[in-house]
């Protein structure tokens, strides 16, 4: 429970804030936006754990408490209004005074460009579950496919992620014929690659990079945030109302990975990382479908949650069972 406390406490001071902000219904709304960034972002804990393990002390306390300003204010409150004042080629200053005094102007402004959000988003999200996908895995959970003789010749291919990565950019290309899009999405692959390199040549001793991996987390924390964060208009238009929801959930997932960090779930919980991935690669692709149809975040969601606990409930059984051989 101590790695919950200070997220109980937000989450309480949120819900009162939310109270006098707009009394029970917004109330209801912020808790509806917590459980929603939660369930999205579940995935991004445990991949955030499985980094932190790898990198020095310090810096996962510095992600810790720094990287919770960054993921609330930062992502939650002030991305939204730099893409706005972007778009419209306004202020910061005019951008948030039409979120609090024209909400669904403001809103309009944002989802109009929402196709480049997920482009950006959904490849650099490709790219992190391409790279655990064809990484040489001692612990194989789906074993029809990643141990099959088309996968592991894939594997010695050289820069197979970014390969894939390209092809599908192309066919996305080709069926958005938005060069905005396609812009934006080899943005993502890109900035993914530049922060493999930059992390390679820092780290040492199997030891993360302590910058790398911060910026690295921070970027993966931003793409899980991008479908919150557009998807929070659907329940409400109120800024303050949107932050507090989706700030009250990255809290919990911060308070998450810190927990499976410190207890050492992944160890225990063997399929636990592999079905984060897989829940990653489908949000990905849900990002692509998302720039040419609407796909609920409801259904985003729950897939990838769903995912996780079919990993969790296998990764259980497993553990029993080589409990019971030993």
């Amino acid at each position: 429970m101590k790695y919950f406390q200070n997220s109980i406490i937000i989450t309480i001071i949120g819900l009162i804030i939310a109270l006098f902000i707009g009394g029970f219904q917004a109330l209801y709304i912020t808790a509806l936006l917590a459980i929603l960034e939660i369930t999205l972002s579940f995935d991004n804990a445990v991949v955030n754990a499985k980094i932190l393990d790898t990198m020095s002390p310090i810096w996962q306390k510095r992600f810790i408490n720094f990287g919770i300003p960054i993921a609330v204010f930062g992502m939650r409150f002030l991305f939204p209004l730099l893409i706005v004042a972007t778009v419209a080629d306004i202020s910061i200053m005019t951008t948030f005074n039409l979120a609090v005094n024209e909400p669904h102007r403001y809103h309009d402004i944002l989802q109009s460009k929402e196709e480049l959000i997920f482009a950006f988003g959904g490849a650099f999200l490709l790219m992190v579950f391409l790279d655990f996908f064809f990484e040489e895995n001692e612990v194989k959970w789906l074993e029809t496919i990643e141990n099959s003789k088309i996968t592991q010749r894939l594997r010695t291919v050289n820069n197979i992620e970014i390969s894939l990565a390209t092809i599908i950019g192309l066919v996305i290309s080709y069926l958005s014929q938005n060069n905005d899009i396609v812009f934006y999405y080899f943005s993502g692959v890109l900035l993914f690659t530049l922060l493999g390199s930059l992390d390679s040549f820092l780290s040492t001793d199997t030891v993360r990079s302590g910058i790398a991996g911060f910026m690295y987390l921070e970027v993966l924390d931003a793409s899980f945030s991008f479908d919150g964060v557009i998807g929070a208009f659907a329940l409400s238009s109120n800024l303050f109302i949107i932050t507090i929801g989706l700030g009250i959930g990255a809290f919990f997932v911060r308070s998450l990975t810190l927990y499976l960090v410190e207890k050492k779930t992944l160890q225990e919980f063997i399929y636990l990382e592999h079905g984060a991935h897989y829940a990653i690669g489908t949000l990905s692709f849900l990002m692509f479908i998302k720039i040419f149809y609407h796909v609920s975040e409801v259904i985003v969601g729950s897939m990838g949650l769903g995912i996780i606990l079919i990993a969790f409930w296998q990764s259980y059984h497993q553990s029993k069972k080589q409990v019971k051989e030993a």
